[in-house]
């Protein structure tokens, strides 16, 4: 699912540098990444989703080198494989719930918005909480009910790969168990890999495998 090989990736006019000399996610594997904050977890999950190129190195996804792409069929390769939940959520605030899940049949022709998309929308919905929110403004809704919005666009095309930074992290002990149960089940059903950038240890145990950055070479 994903090979990197001698990945070496700097910000331009900074100091800090990523150096990754191997990763490898099978298809199906639940990966967790930690490490202190600044040592380049959400820098390669981007360069992982194809928005950043490596300086030095390969990074193939589904057997695809993405250095070798154009900004353009990264995009559409991005939209139609890799579902992902950002940190920040990046929702448009001016939409509602439903539209905001349904975002990526909206953005790409490669992906058909028929009926049978918006029931999924609206059961994915309705599965953390928010069945009843489907048409309210997500700028009204609390943070973890946005981080839920978030997953849920993640989910909805159907990914074979879910890149995840902190999806769990402004949710309640209650409500980070229930949407990590979601991504777990469909991880188990579709055969998808998961790789989720977290801070917190006590989740650790639900992954096959945990890649620790302290052991990479960075510098900030």
């Amino acid at each position: 699912m994903i090979e990197a090989r001698n990945i070496e990736f700097h910000y331009a006019g900074g100091d800090f540098s990523l150096q990754v000399p191997e990763v490898d996610v099978g298809d199906g594997a639940t990966v967790a990444m930690i490490g202190p904050s600044g040592t380049g977890k959400t820098t390669l999950l981007n360069i992982m989703a194809g928005f950043y190129l490596p300086h030095r190195g390969s990074m193939r996804v589904m057997g695809k080198d993405l250095s070798g792409m154009s900004d353009g069929a990264r995009r559409h390769f991005r939209i139609q494989n890799i579902g992902l939940v950002f940190q920040e959520f990046e929702l448009l605030g001016y939409l509602s719930v439903l539209d905001n899940v349904l975002l990526p049949y909206r953005i790409t022709g490669g992906l058909d918005l028929d009926r049978v998309v918006r029931d999924r929308a609206e059961a994915l919905a309705s599965d953390v909480g928010l069945g009843n929110k489907l048409r309210r403004n997500v700028n009204r809704l609390s943070q973890g009910e946005r981080q839920r919005v978030a997953v849920c666009r993640a989910l909805l095309p159907k990914p074979k790969l879910l890149l995840c930074d902190e999806p769990t992290g402004n949710l309640d002990p209650a409500n980070k168990n229930h949407v990590l149960d979601i991504l777990f089940n469909y991880v188990s059903l579709h055969g998808t890999a998961l790789v989720v950038v977290t801070h917190d240890h006590d989740l650790l145990t639900r992954f096959d495998r945990t890649i620790d950055f302290r052991r990479f070479g960075t510098q900030s």
